[in-house]
């Protein structure tokens, strides 16, 4: 299995990130202690489920029933050490490095650390709990170590660095293995591996000290999103909701020890809706003051302190590295290149959405004055007076849709998207071991052969231990190295269970979420390639979102629609007249989408290039906002302290511009399919998977896309897309 994919298992499990990327160092051992595994280790694989191999049908598949918490720590040190001493067999080698015996080892070490990471992201993830919580406490700074351990390996750097160099010369064969060669060499050096001895001692301490710090930052995120919820004991403080909300409330306060009332969530699938239909003002604030807040409410699990000492850290060690800041050693190796890039695109399109912003509040704070609310729209408004402005203007009720929205139908919506774009079947399969009884699993075949491609893991519904969100994870990347092997990709959403025997109703907004999720899914499922490293969604973190923003394009394909949006109740589908109402208003509230998403990537990228001061992340936030112009009737889609995405790993620190960017490219490539015969073109959709979802990292983003496109992308598609005017060039 890859190096790099087993060495940042400690920030994968922490963060929000949806899928995989290219290694990214988080934390670090001593620099004096290079690979030398312990030599006293005594451990018996076979006793330990974390560790053995996987078995059963699909190629293997993880063992997930008989996962015990206190098997995590010894399974972890055991798979650690048992990397390095695959490293050390490597390094030891009298013969000249190769490709193959440098490279192509390195693919190989770390199969068992890659099992038992998998799993234990998983836990950190879907099934964390206050004993898990110690696991992570302990070994998430060893597993960051254990990084710093290889990447300061001297002598494995210089066999790297010698096949580097002869791969490089091979200027008329650069396909994977020139690829594999140069993601090993940068990120080594990008890692340190050039650094003298004290500045490596140091890089490691300071990566020892973030891993500890990512931890406590998610840990406080999960205990507010689990121990703070809004409890109603009023039904008529519910005026407003629709059936499926309450019914929604009643079964969280049932499963929070509260018979007989109803419970808000302080997760978005639980907070959003409410703050979309709830009559009572007050308790929206309430609602709003709860979510907003989480990470910020002083005491144990108040994350300011630690933003601060991550983005202290974060700017140490880029000096360290050589690089002006956070900022600009994060996007040297995306497609952006550059953080003045990823600024110039976010400032262009800053402007035109607070210039629509403006409108929206204006339209709502006229509906609010013919009501005689006797109010000024304040943020725990908007979503509410957004419905209503929606409704007004279009004649479009959310409440309208949703009876068409089942959650199974779009699942369903999704395998049908995907047969007819790539070619996949999704079956049910049954017996395969699972981590909880709502998980359901999923083998994905090659319609025209049969050919086992894949399984997909669904893990819908939110419970206590679940991180908020909505993600995809790859248990397993495809390759090819030593015999073909398929990938095991799931995906993870927090929708609310309702009454028992009745379907699951979802939003448009959520129904979105899940193409999007699912982009990423088949995108791992796409994936054709040699190497482990350069598999699936391993690509760069500006790219990563392109196939999957591009996928919720089909959501409002007709022939899903006919198909799969059937009410609840009757079975009928979705009216034209209703479809027609969703097209109209398509660009509806893109000012506060784009807004609220903008201002979290634009205080992310400016935190991250504020260099080594002593940032008070309360105080920066609000004069950044100010001097962005922030309409005060809007908050960033991620406060500071609970944006996940960017300190609880290294994952989108800043990197969150990165939907925007994709986005420049969803909105272009789409084009391709409007320019043929349609969504469902096969011989766009054979270009898409060819050139885009099945090569993974074997070959630079722009480069792919330009032979998908046949160009580079035009960014005046992203403004159209979005209902704003085109920037002027």
């Amino acid at each position: 299995m890859s190096l790099f994919r087993s060495i940042t298992a400690a920030a994968a499990a922490a963060s929000i990130i949806t899928m995989a990327i290219n290694f990214q160092p988080t934390v670090a051992a001593s620099a004096g202690d290079i690979t030398r595994p312990s030599e006293s280790t005594v451990f018996d694989p076979a006793v330990n489920p974390l560790t053995a191999p996987w078995t059963g049908k699909f190629g293997g598949v993880p063992p997930f029933d008989q996962v015990k918490i206190a098997d995590f720590k010894p399974a972890l040190e055991a798979a650690m050490d048992e990397q390095l001493r695959e490293i050390d067999a490597i390094t030891r080698q009298r013969s000249a490095p190769t490709f193959e015996n440098t490279i192509v080892a390195l693919e190989k070490t770390g199969a068992m650390l890659d099992r038992v990471s998998t799993i234990y992201g998983i836990w950190s993830s879907n099934m964390n709990s206050d004993e898990f919580g110690k696991v992570e406490e302990e070994m998430d700074p060893k597993l960051a170590a254990h990084s710093d351990k290889i990447t300061q390996n001297e002598a494995l750097f210089k066999r790297i660095e010698a096949v580097y160099n002869v791969e490089s010369r091979k200027r008329m064969v650069r396909g994977e293995r020139y690829r594999l060669a140069w993601v090993y060499y940068t990120n080594f050096v990008r890692s340190g591996a050039k650094l003298d001895a004290s500045k490596k001692a140091r890089l490691a301490e300071i990566n020892q000290q973030l891993a500890g710090l990512f931890t406590k930052f998610s840990q406080n995120l999960l205990g507010d999103e689990g121990q703070l919820f809004m409890t109603i004991t009023n039904e008529a403080d519910l005026a407003g909701l629709p059936r499926s909300l309450k019914d929604a409330a009643a079964a969280a306060a049932a499963a929070k020890g509260k018979p007989g009332a109803w419970v808000i969530r302080n997760t978005r699938s639980s907070v959003d809706p409410f703050l979309t239909y709830a009559d009572n003002r007050k308790l929206r604030e309430e609602a709003w003051k709860m979510f907003v807040n989480r990470g910020d409410n002083g005491g144990e699990r108040d994350n300011n302190a630690t933003i601060t000492q991550v983005l202290q850290l974060r700017a140490e060690r880029a000096k360290l590295l050589g690089y002006a800041t956070h900022a600009h050693w994060r996007l040297e190796n995306a497609m952006a290149k550059t953080p003045e890039n990823a600024m110039k695109l976010m400032e262009g399109v800053w402007p035109a959405a607070i210039a629509r912003v403006k409108e929206e509040v204006a339209d709502m704070q006229s509906l609010a004055d013919k009501e005689k609310a006797g109010i000024k729209i304040e943020p725990w408004d908007y979503r509410y007076y957004m419905e209503k402005v929606r409704k007004a203007k279009y004649d479009l009720d959310q409440n309208e849709i949703k009876p068409y929205l089942q959650l199974e139908k779009m699942r369903d919506a999704m395998f049908w998207v995907a047969g007819e774009l790539f070619g996949f079947k999704f079956t049910p399969v049954t017996g395969l071991p699972v981590f909880h009884p709502d998980v359901t699993t999923y083998e994905v075949t090659d319609i025209k052969t049969g050919k086992h491609v894949g399984l997909w893991y669904f893990d819908p519904y939110a419970r206590d231990g679940k991180r908020s969100g909505a993600w995809m994870n790859a248990y397993r990347n495809q390759q090819r190295m030593a015999g073909e092997v398929t990938t095991i990709v799931s995906n993870n959403s927090n929708f609310i269970k309702g009454n028992p025997g009745e379907p699951v109703l979802i939003s448009w907004d959520d129904a979105t979420t899940m193409f999007h999720e699912f982009g990423h899914a088949l995108h791992g499922l796409s994936s054709n390639v040699t190497y482990p490293t350069l598999s699936g969604t391993n690509v760069a973190r500006d790219y990563v979102e392109f196939p999957s923003q591009l996928l919720e394009h089909w959501l409002s394909t007709p022939e899903v629609l006919q198909k799969y949006a059937l009410h609840y109740q009757t079975g009928k589908p979705i009216p034209q007249a209703l479809v027609d109402k969703i097209k109209k208003a398509a660009t509806f509230n893109q000012g506060f989408a784009t807004t609220e998403y903008l201002a979290s990537a634009l205080v992310d990228m400016k935190l991250h290039l504020a260099g080594d001061q002593k940032i008070d992340p309360d105080k920066f936030e609000r004069e950044t906002l100010a001097a962005l112009g922030m309409p005060s009737e809007i908050v960033m889609r991620h406060r500071t302290p609970q944006f996940g995405h960017v300190f609880s790993s290294d994952g989108y620190a800043a990197g969150y511009y990165s939907y925007l960017w994709s986005d420049v490219l969803t909105a272009d490539a789409f084009g391709a399919f409007t320019e043929a015969k349609g969504p469902y073109d096969k011989a766009v959709a054979e270009r898409l998977k060819r050139y885009i979802f099945s090569v993974g990292n074997t070959i630079d983003p722009a480069e792919a896309y330009r032979n998908f496109r046949g160009r580079d992308p035009n960014v005046d598609a992203l403004m159209i897309k979005r209902g704003f005017p085109v920037m002027k060039k």
